[in-house]
């Protein structure tokens, strides 16, 4: 009986499964569409034992009560699944727009390896990789047999409880149980039974087919291999836009990192170069000052050489910037040179101690024909002169290079000084003869003896070099300091535009005190010379800081003289000095100005107007001894900005005494500075011999035809004023060694005439002497123009206190001021000294200062329309000038040459009205007439002649020189008719300038003039001489 009902019911479930069959087939198909749109998980989570079982929904016909509880809640909870599947599968789009939620998925391949030991070796599995159909297959007979037992109530009597049902499992935990053994339908079983042998006709062979593939139970992880492809997600296309998103957000991050690569790339480069230039690079040199080879300080006895070409090139003429003679031939070259036949050549210097020897700068011979230098060469060192040491830079023995040029200084640097006493220049190679000029560089060791190189400066002042942006703020600093008696001003502009400034130090500054002398030092006319600008800077910053402390002497020099400072006259030349630095520049380098012009010997020539003058006998008659004017268009002419402002400047004030520092020797050069021509034969005839000259006039003018040397008038005041600044300084005269470039030219005194020594046309000097009251003079302050900064402090000491003594100069002689009975200055007066055929002028004020050696001099003023006056002074040893002021009355001059004016400028002879001859109207014969003119002149020529013997006469009675024969005064007292007035001997005549009568002169002066025949009677007016 329970067979039967078993079969009844077997019966009718083969029927209703008949009909689900059709339904299951659409349910999977939607089913399948959507796991398309679902995360990999949740289509694990769904595909379980029984997965059509749980999707397929019940026939609507079928009761509802039939459901158990467990598969209710099981639907339910597969419901919620599929709602938040559905959820996330909207809101999944939405997070593509941001960069970072996409790379979550760029990576599908961590996945992978997890899967890989769990795929079974069955070769089954590419049937299901390939097919695209619906998965349409038949329920195992477990699962139809379960399904029964559901449905009949009987799954708690007679099935196992299986865990699991109640809750959906994740798909990690049923990818990880394990499997039962499932039997296909080609293994017969006892106990099994098909239905479809009891369905006439069978199953479709396809879906035989389908349901016999789909047997495998490896179905989770076959399925997600895949692809997702639907219908309606390919017509929106969302693929492709996540794809460019996905690609081009891969193209960024590979820019990204290729950019971070090559800032990697780049740093690591850097930090490797920095590494190896650390290691490669050897620190900086230690930089070192000169030794001393060009500034002389160190000796010929330091200085060996191999061998020697000729006797005029020794190893003392191996010295930086040697000049040689401009004789090739001659006694001194330009540079030390080797004997060619010589094997192996060195120059050798001792420093007398042991020093750090850090570079060797050298230079080629100084010659105009010859091209000679070294250009390469070897460095050895010795402590004792045998054994030598070759520098070696770590491989073999250091080469250095050498000169291109004969002038250009080539520095060489070791990498780490050496300490050693001698050092060698070994040369290897060479242009031309094998010559040499060389400095070396050198650090004295820390020792408790004083080194000539180590001075410790009394005065707290700043010792360096100053470009013109620090010189400007150097002054500045000072002004500020010391406001009172200080005043920065500008002589005017280079031709760069550079201004020259001037620093005015003075108890009143900006104004002219009468009675008080103006003082000028002056330096930087070739701005290569850069020790005079640098003493000028030094000196301003004494003076202020000394005043301030109540210094008495440069408190009285500041109060008693008006001081002008101007340390750079030609500023563009040294900002090219300066930029090559103290040793690097050659000679030549900045010593013109941006125009090429030499501003020293720049001035108009003066000097030739003044000699032709006195040739001519044109002095003081036509041309005056002092002050003489500029030839015409000369500031149109062939003159630099920088020397036109100069020459204005010397015109506005009236400066007494001046100096010019420059550089290059060692000595003090005062005028003349060019040399006079001999005096031709033509013009020798004013020189005769006779008993009224001295052997002194004579002697000096045989040495004036012998072309030697010219002398001032002043030449004695000129000597002692080089000599108070030569011997004030500490080494100026020490001249047993010679002169910088050749034999002592000084005569162990420091000082010489520039004509004699270098002459030169159109200085400064003579302009000054000629076209102003200016005495100056030309100090060559050392050897080296640029020394380096080191030595800046040796130099002060040295020239310190003959900076100061040359200024207290400027008091010696006499001065004093012009004035009228009335008590009025006049301005432009002439102030004359007896002996001296050189006059100065009177300032605005009126006041005047003549320099004078200590003696007695008859001095005489002289105004325009003023009588003359004439002193006796006295100018003592004593300190300060000796005062000697003059008051001159107004005098006829002025009526006395509009008289000669109107007569050609001739003397007049005095008649008296009883001596006028009356004419008659008949006419003279020619004979008569003849005659009678012969008669005048020879009368008129025995008056002259008498008034020249009484000239003569008078000035030997002056020189008490009372020997007169009788006949001469027999002469005398016949011719004579009035005596003189007394006053006479103080003053001059007002004709004695038109009768040019000396002692020594035999000639008659009026050989020359011409005189007409016009009587004196005819003149129709009458008048009187005071």
């Amino acid at each position: 009986m329970r067979v039967v009902v078993l079969l009844g019911l077997t019966l009718c479930c083969v029927l209703v499964c008949a009909q689900d069959d059709t339904k299951l087939s659409r349910s999977t198909v939607q089913v399948r569409e959507e796991g398309l749109t679902k995360p990999r998980g949740e289509d694990e989570g769904v595909m379980s034992d029984e997965p059509i079982a749980e999707v397929v929904e019940e026939d609507k016909t079928k009761p509802k009560k039939k459901k158990t509880p467990e598969e209710i809640e099981a639907a339910r909870a597969k419901k919620a699944a599929e709602k938040e599947a559905k959820a996330k599968k909207q809101k999944a789009p939405k997070p593509t727009k941001k960069p970072k939620p996409p790379k979550s998925t760029k990576k599908p391949k961590p996945p992978k390896p997890t899967k890989k030991p769990k795929t079974p070796k069955p070769t089954k599995t590419p049937k299901i990789t390939t097919t695209t159909q619906l998965d349409i297959r038949r329920p195992s007979l477990d699962e139809e047999e379960e399904k029964l037992l559901i449905e009949l109530g009987w799954d708690t009597l007679i099935r196992p409880v299986t865990p699991g049902r109640e809750e959906p499992v994740e798909p990690d935990w049923v990818l990880k149980k394990p499997t039962p053994p499932i039997k296909t339908l080609s293994e017969p079983d006892t106990d099994y039974w098909d239905i479809r042998h009891e369905v006439p006709g069978g199953y479709p062979d396809n879906i035989r087919e389908v349901t016999t593939t789909e047997v495998i139970m490896y179905i989770p992880e076959e399925t997600t291999a895949i692809p997702f492809v639907g219908p309606w997600y390919e017509e929106y296309d969302y693929a492709d836009l996540a794809a460019k998103k996905q690609e081009e957000e891969e193209e960024r991050a590979r820019k990204e990192k290729a950019e971070k690569a090559e800032r990697l790339r780049k740093k690591w480069e850097e930090e490797e170069e920095e590494r190896l230039r650390q290691i490669a690079v050897p620190p900086e040199p230690k930089k070192c000052p000169p030794l001393g080879l060009e500034s002389h300080r160190v000796e010929d006895d330091q200085l060996l050489a191999s061998s020697q070409s000729h006797h005029g090139f020794v190893a003392q003429r191996g010295r930086l910037n040697m000049q040689g003679s401009d004789n090739e031939d001659d006694l001194y070259g330009g540079a030390w040179c080797a004997e060619p036949e010589e094997q192996n050549h060195w120059f050798e210097v001792d420093a007398r101690r042991e020093v750090e020897f850090s570079g060797v700068i050298t230079q080629g011979r100084n010659s105009e024909q010859h091209e000679d230098f070294v250009s390469s060469y070897f460095v050895a060192f010795s402590n004792d002169s045998r054994d030598w040491t070759v520098l070696h830079d770590g491989y073999a023995e250091w080469l250095f290079y050498g000169n291109v040029d004969k002038d250009t200084p080539v520095m060489s640097q070791f990498n780490a000084p050496v300490v050693a006493r001698y050092i060698r220049i070994l040369p290897q190679s060479w242009n031309g003869s094998l010559c040499l000029r060389a400095e070396i560089l050198a650090c004295q060791l820390p020792s408790s003896h004083r080194s000539e190189n180590e001075v410790n400066p009394s005065d707290d002042l700043d010792f360096r070099h100053h470009n013109y942006k620090d010189m400007r703020q150097m002054m500045k600093v000072i002004n500020e300091e010391c406001p009172h008696i200080t005043r920065i001003y500008n002589i005017g502009k280079s031709s760069q535009g550079l201004k020259m400034y001037a620093m005015e130090i003075s108890d009143n500054p900006g104004e002219h005190e009468t009675g008080e002398p103006e003082f000028r030092y002056t330096a930087g006319l070739h701005g290569n010379e850069a020790l005079g600008r640098e003493l000028l800077l030094l000196l301003m910053q004494f003076l202020c800081k000394e005043y301030n402390d109540e210094n008495p002497r440069v408190r009285r020099l500041v109060d008693g003289v008006r001081i002008h400072l101007v340390p750079s006259l030609n500023p563009d030349a040294y900002e090219l000095a300066f930029e090559m630095g103290s040793e690097m520049g050659n000679w030549a380098l900045g010593h013109w100005t941006e125009e090429g012009y030499d501003i020293f010997q720049n001035f108009p020539d003066l000097n030739s107007i003044l000699w032709g003058a006195e040739d001519r006998g044109w002095i003081p008659r036509i041309v005056p001894n002092h002050h003489i004017p500029l030839p015409e268009n000369t500031l149109n002419g062939s003159l630099a900005v920088e020397t036109k402002a100069i020459i204005s400047w010397m015109q506005r004030s009236p400066f007494v005494l001046g100096a010019n520092l420059q550089g290059g020797e060692k000595l003090v050069a005062y005028p003349f500075d060019m040399q006079r021509p001999p005096v031709s034969l033509t013009d020798s005839r004013r020189w005769r011999v006779n008993s009224e000259m001295n052997e002194e006039t004579w002697a000096r003018i045989q040495r004036q035809n012998e072309g030697a040397l010219r002398e001032t008038p002043d030449d004695a005041m000129f000597r002692w004023l080089a000599m108070s600044y030569a011997h004030s300084h500490l080494t100026m005269t020490e001249t047993y060694r010679g002169s910088c470039h050749g034999d002592d030219v000084t005569g162990g005194q420091g000082i010489t005439n520039r004509a004699s020594w270098k002459p030169v046309v159109g200085s400064m000097n003579d302009f000054s002497y000629l076209h102003t009251n200016c005495f100056e003079l030309s100090i060559f302050l050392g050897c080296d123009k640029f020394p380096h900064e080191s030595e800046l402090p040796l130099e002060w000491e040295n020239n310190r206190e003959a900076l100061l003594s040359f200024i207290e100069q400027v008091h010696r002689g006499i001065k004093g001021v012009v004035r009228d009975v009335e008590g009025n200055p006049l301005p432009n007066a002439t102030v004359t000294v007896e002996g001296i055929r050189h006059d100065v002028r009177t300032a605005a004020g009126g006041d005047y200062w003549r320099l004078l050696n200590p003696g007695e001099y008859r001095v005489t003023a002289k105004a325009d329309g003023y009588t003359p006056q004439t002193r006796l002074c006295m100018v003592g040893y004593d300190s300060g000038a000796t005062p000697c002021s003059f008051t001159l009355a107004k005098s006829n001059w002025d009526r006395i040459k509009q008289i000669m004016s109107l007569n050609g400028r001739r003397p007049i002879r005095l008649v008296t009205r009883n001596n006028v001859v009356k004419t008659t109207t008949a006419a003279p014969t020619p004979t008569a007439g003849v005659d009678d003119h012969a008669i005048a002149q020879k009368a008129e020529r025995l008056r002259r002649l008498r008034l020249m013997r009484l000239r003569r006469l008078r000035l030997q009675r002056q020189r008490a020189s009372l020997t007169t024969t009788p006949a001469t005064t027999t002469t005398t007292t016949t011719t004579t008719t009035t005596t003189p007035p007394p006053e006479t001997e103080r003053t001059t005549s007002w004709y004695d300038s038109w009768f040019p009568v000396d002692s020594w002169s035999t000639e008659n002066p009026f050989d020359s003039i011409n005189f007409d025949s016009v009587p004196t009677q005819d003149y129709p007016f009458e008048y009187t001489i005071d």
